[in-house]
């Protein structure tokens, strides 16, 4: 006997989020070179998926993908272009490097709150997460605690040059999709209004 059960859409893991311009992620990639060389175990993020998050909305149907097209196109519209600088370094929980954020963070948290506010209104839900400005640079497994926070303290000293992220991204990515290294691509992106 058949029975036939509807098919579930295929699902995604969604995040809106700002990138820093190639050459200001070539400027942390240098700093990083001694790091990449003595912790070449630790998983490090690819540099072309380096990103901001601004809201990070979890597994979805594809399906839902075109409700926030328009929204957040219109919300880049109406926003200014924000100066960022990624800056030093750090780790959560001993397991995840990052890199912080610094310069108009005050509009970083704004825009990140109407970005939030926008999915809502497409009646999306998704787990409320305090924006913490970063940009993940690698993650450690059990045993590699140390490596991450000497790998940490190698980014003390780092201060980026400042740039204007310009542009507001709806960002996929494969994370659960069985093993090997996270891949992201966007799935679009929309310039800001203009300079901050």
């Amino acid at each position: 006997m058949v029975t036939d059960h509807p098919q579930q859409p295929p699902t995604v893991r969604l995040f809106v989020a700002l990138a820093p311009p190639d050459d200001a992620k070539d400027e942390l990639a240098g700093a990083l070179q001694f790091a990449y060389e003595k912790y070449a175990h630790l998983r490090w993020n690819r540099i072309e998926d380096w990103h901001i998050t601004l809201a990070f909305l979890g597994e979805l149907p594809v399906t839902l993908i075109p409700l926030l097209r328009p929204a957040l196109a219109r919300l880049a519209a109406g926003r200014p272009s924000l100066g960022l600088g990624l800056d030093g370094g750090g780790h959560f929980d001993e397991r995840l490097l990052w890199t912080g954020i610094e310069g108009e963070l005050d509009g970083l948290h704004v825009l990140a709150e109407d970005v939030r506010n926008s999915v809502r209104a497409c009646g999306i839900a998704f787990q409320e997460r305090p924006l913490r400005p970063h940009l993940t640079l690698a993650r450690g497994r059990r045993g590699q605690q140390a490596d991450i926070l000497s790998a940490a303290a190698s980014l003390t000293d780092f201060a980026g040059r400042t740039w204007q992220a310009e542009r507001l991204h709806l960002v996929g990515s494969n994370i659960g999709r069985g093993p090997g290294v996270i891949r992201y691509r966007d799935i679009e992106s929309w310039r800001l209004a203009g300079g901050s």
